[in-house]
């Protein structure tokens, strides 16, 4: 597939057909990652950072009273002490 690149403003831009941005899980107004490998310019969905989410998860199991420990007798001293 061609396309042409375009002058948008102080910047340049290429129209992406809505059929690439579908293979690989993007839409308008998504934030994408671009880089340059092999000459070629690549974009792509961006990474989630690892762990990403996880406070906002445990605050809400921990809401829904399933905040205990998993395997409790692994537990440390005084961890029933602890304020989450």
């Amino acid at each position: 597939m061609k396309s042409a690149i375009r002058k948008m403003g102080n910047s340049h831009g290429v129209i992406i057909p809505k059929p690439l941005l579908a293979e690989i899980g993007a839409k308008a107004g998504d934030e994408v990652d671009l880089a340059v490998k092999g000459g070629k310019i690549v974009i792509a969905p961006p990474r989630k950072a690892p762990r990403s989410g996880w406070a906002a998860d445990s605050k809400r199991l921990v809401e829904a009273g399933e905040g205990g420990l998993a395997w409790p007798e692994f537990a440390n001293d005084g961890d029933q002490d602890l304020k989450w």
